[in-house]
């Protein structure tokens, strides 16, 4: 049996902050990788919070890095459905820590190598992820609500990535990302003027897919998240799935994708309850199996 995880993670003292074999060391005067929180609301929601409000959220690599280690965790408890990724109601994250880029130089923090397995931790995560957004997302922000599956965002949200105006780029996905999540011109302007888009914009553009009041963003992130928790977790993850598969796939091989994981689905023992729910009008009960 899964054990529930615990509501907080508290890592270890950062004494110092070293570089070896060009991997930066979770090791800071600044202990931040207990900047991040983690709470359940329900059986199978997790949220969790970023709390750096004196730098506006700024990911220094070591919150990147915990974030990651998380979601590996939250990936093998069977008793997790979706998560729910939030700054609070005023800001989200201003981006990366500009102190630890200048310290280190923006190539090396970029390419560390816990840093990159932990933006891929983020990236493959195969439960629903969800973006609850008020305030900036910018940078690193940004990229983060880029990887999650959808975002909800209060009408004070705000998107960009400013990294052109002291002289560099995103490094963590954001012109890879950008063009496929907004056309291609949109996303041009924002990397290409660094200046952001407001709720509106986004909303318009397909970036957001729901506003609410900045102090309703997040419960309203829970409440979605929990309905997604309601369903089958084989058929979410299989849905999510096959939609990365559709962005980085042709439609071809998209389509094959799906067939097969749709097949591999209906063995499941949750189609086959979902099916007989349905027949017998009832609600389903879901096991995650």
């Amino acid at each position: 049996m899964t054990a529930t995880p615990p509501t907080s993670y508290q890592l270890r003292e950062m004494k110092e902050h070293v570089v070896t074999d060009g991997n930066i060391v979770p090791g800071s005067p600044d202990n931040l990788a207990d900047r991040i929180s983690m709470e359940r609301h329900g059986d199978h929601v997790v949220v969790i919070r970023f709390d750096r409000p004196d730098k506006k959220n700024a990911f220094h690599s070591s919150m990147i890095i915990e974030l990651g280690r998380i979601l590996d965790t939250l990936a093998d408890d069977n008793t997790v459905r979706s998560v729910v990724l939030t700054g609070g109601e005023t800001c989200f994250a201003a981006g990366a820590d500009i102190k630890e880029m200048i310290a280190f130089g923006p190539a090396t923090v970029a390419n560390s190598p816990a840093r990159v397995a932990a933006w891929s931790s983020i990236e493959q995560f195969g439960k629903p992820l969800i973006a609850a957004v008020n305030g900036m997302a910018f940078g690193a922000g940004c990229e983060l609500a880029l990887l999650c599956d959808f975002i909800i965002a209060g009408s004070n949200a705000s998107f960009g990535q400013p990294e052109i105006k002291i002289g560099g780029m995103p490094g963590d996905g954001g012109s890879q990302r950008l063009p496929r999540k907004l056309p291609p011109n949109v996303a041009a302007y924002l990397l290409l003027t660094g200046e952001p888009i407001g709720a509106q914009q986004a909303m318009h553009f397909g970036l957001v897919v729901e506003l609410c009041e900045p102090d309703q963003t997040i419960s309203r992130a829970i409440a979605i998240a929990s309905s997604i928790a309601e369903r089958a977790p084989a058929a979410a993850r299989a849905v999510k799935a096959c939609i990365a598969h559709a962005v980085g796939a042709t439609s071809e091989n998209g389509l094959v994708f799906e067939r097969n994981t749709t097949n591999a689905l209906s063995e499941t023992a949750d189609s086959k309850e979902g099916m007989r729910a349905f027949l017998e009008k009832r609600t389903p009960h879901f096991t995650g199996r």
